[in-house]
């Protein structure tokens, strides 16, 4: 299983906000939709960078309620690890495990943003895995008796 199946299966909808935003947007939208995650763009397609709701409660832990004022550029991760579509999901969890992120915006052949797969969404496709090779493994021995 790869990155282009779980879009297929999930859809290539991302949650997205402009550069310009503040980070009081950031978390009415994350509260909104009910994510953990942005990604920050200027056009909907190129890639500045990701927020996360970690990054909201650390800049507020540290700035008080005035960070909620600041604009997204300043709190978001703009050195952007990113994952393509034909990374499988053993690619995926190295990159989490190694970054410790949560979140991996998609980006196609040209660097343009396809889709973000969530941590969640990795697991669900590893026991998806798992379940399909215990039913194989199942009926392999079944054949043999």
């Amino acid at each position: 299983m790869n990155v282009r199946s779980i879009l297929e299966r999930k859809g290539a909808d991302v949650a997205t906000i402009g550069v310009d935003a503040s980070l009081a947007d950031a978390a009415a939208l994350l509260r909104d939709r009910r994510i953990g995650a942005l990604v920050v763009t200027p056009d909907r397609s190129t890639i500045a960078g990701i927020v996360s709701e970690r990054d909201v409660v650390r800049a507020v832990a540290s700035h008080g309620a005035s960070a909620l004022g600041r604009e997204i550029t300043s709190v978001m991760t703009s050195n952007v690890r990113t994952c393509s579509p034909g990374d499988s999901v053993e690619r995926l969890m190295e990159l989490m495990t190694e970054h410790r992120i949560r979140h991996l915006p998609v980006a196609d052949d040209a660097g343009k943003l396809a889709g973000i797969i969530s941590i969640g969404d990795v697991v669900k496709a590893r026991v998806n895995q798992l379940h399909i090779e215990n039913q194989a493994l199942a009926e392999y021995i079944h054949q043999g008796t």
